[in-house]
């Protein structure tokens, strides 16, 4: 057997990586396409309903703590699959190890002297919270009471108050990408790129890939019935191929699988993958080659098949009035559309309205997501509709390669957590981490840009 790496070099200086991207103190600016009103808003991910920029950013250093009675210890180290001088990919035995929580540089100093009864970790656990509410904190204790602003401590006039809340500071991927029309064919073109990442503002990006250097890539959304074609252009220094995962191909060779469907896609190619969108639902594209390290690291995005008869349409079908994709991943951090909380996006919606979230797994293990408050109405597995087999849970396992779509009826206000139910995926020594969100649930429609801004 050969030894040969033929893995994409990762060197330790950037500089003389020929696919680094060009280093920028900058931060992502507010936009009206990042924070839509919410009855279109800015969710987890992005759908051509609802937002336009909300998604990833990559990994820190991740690995299991020695046993689930042991707290797991913090790591600043860079991700196994993306660090400057190891790559991720690995025998398929040995999996990437993921960490349950990393301390950023720059985490916040603890004070000599703390509350009553309090320990480090309760000091930096609400600093994550303020974090992730930023100065959203101050209008959402105006609109739920002083005892939010009493729990997050705003009496402080702590710096985050008059911050963005982590999520607008950190990169989003998933915006829906517009197809250009060639004849009756819907085009997409993409870009195949090494790119930095962060999946967090205080912590140093890490080397990750990316499809127009997003992660995840952007969302395309197509009606059932349509001609595709979806052009990838490899700009790496390494082969690629893209999986439609989940379409009905009458052409196998469009199926994206290097050797066995097509030869790879070498550096500097560009090549077309053609075929007619069937079934509806929702269903993913990712690299199909060396995934271990290309999926774990960032090739993965949302192909969302409409139905073509509207009276299909969860809208019609559920009074849908908003929608978000969630994609979760493990094998470079636990993320959600590749962040870890607390730049992880929140769902916000207006009291009353139904929710629909997209859940799927790019991920190598289960996660079994938890919604606090609320049960979901599953409706759509690997997007073939449930209908009378449809079920409600509070706790929902999607595994690998899966996809299930779960209505929401937010008929209560409130801040409700949304996260992983695997414990060492959600909470550190430094509080909360990884795959947590939160829905937030307004008595009425609240224009999140708006807010931001005031």
């Amino acid at each position: 057997m050969s030894t040969t790496d033929h893995r994409d070099p990762m060197p330790t200086n950037p500089a003389a990586d020929p696919e680094a991207p060009t280093p920028s103190d900058s931060t992502s600016a507010l936009s009206r396409r990042g924070f839509l009103r919410v009855s279109a808003l800015a969710g987890i991910g992005a759908t051509a309903a609802t937002v336009a920029a909300c998604t990833t950013a990559a990994a820190p250093s991740w690995s299991f703590p020695p046993a689930p009675s042991v707290q797991p210890q913090p790591s600043v180290t860079p991700a196994p699959s993306v660090a400057p001088s190891v790559a991720p990919s690995v025998a398929p035995s040995v999996a990437p190890s993921p960490a349950p929580s990393a301390s950023p540089s720059g985490s916040p100093t603890v004070p000599a002297v703390l509350p009553a009864g309090w320990t480090e970790h309760d000091w930096l656990a609400r600093e994550k919270v303020r974090r992730y509410l930023g100065k959203l904190a101050v209008p959402l204790a105006g609109v739920f009471g002083a005892k939010l602003a009493a729990i997050v401590g705003a009496e402080d006039g702590y710096p985050q108050l008059r911050e963005l809340p982590e999520f607008a500071k950190v990169e989003q991927g998933g915006a829906p990408l517009a197809p250009r029309i060639d004849g009756d064919t819907k085009v997409f073109d993409l870009t195949v790129d090494r790119m930095e990442h962060r999946i967090d503002a205080l912590l140093p990006p890490i080397r990750a890939f990316g499809y127009n250097k997003l992660w995840p890539g952007p969302l395309l959304r197509v009606t059932e019935g349509d001609k595709v074609r979806a052009v990838f252009t490899n700009n790496l220094t390494q082969t690629t191929g893209t999986h439609f995962h989940g379409v009905g191909f009458d052409d196998f060779y469009m199926d994206g699988i290097p050797f066995l469907t097509q030869l790879p896609i070498v550096p500097g190619e560009t090549y077309p993958y053609e075929f007619v969108a069937k079934p509806y639902g929702s269903l993913m594209y990712h690299s199909h080659h060396n995934a271990t390290e290309q999926v774990g690291g960032g090739l993965l995005g949302a192909f969302i098949v409409d139905p073509a008869d509207p009276k299909e349409t969860y809208k019609e079908k559920f009074g849908v009035t908003q929608e978000y994709v969630w994609i979760s991943n493990d094998s470079t951090g636990f993320t959600i559309n590749g962040h870890g909380f607390p730049a992880t996006v929140p769902i916000v919606a207006a009291k009353g309205e139904r929710v629909l979230v997209r859940f799927m797994n790019e991920g190598i293990m289960m996660h079994p997501w938890h919604s606090h408050g609320f049960r979901m109405k599953v409706v759509a597995r690997d997007g073939a509709p449930l209908g009378t087999a449809a079920f409600e849970c509070d706790t929902l396992g999607v595994n690998p390669g899966e996809r299930f779509d779960a209505i929401i009826e937010c008929d209560r206000t409130g801040i409700w957590a949304f996260h992983c139910h695997i414990l060492p995926h959600v909470e550190g020594p430094d509080g909360m981490f990884g795959m947590v969100t939160a829905l937030v649930v307004t008595p009425g429609p609240v224009d999140v840009g708006a807010l931001l801004k005031a």
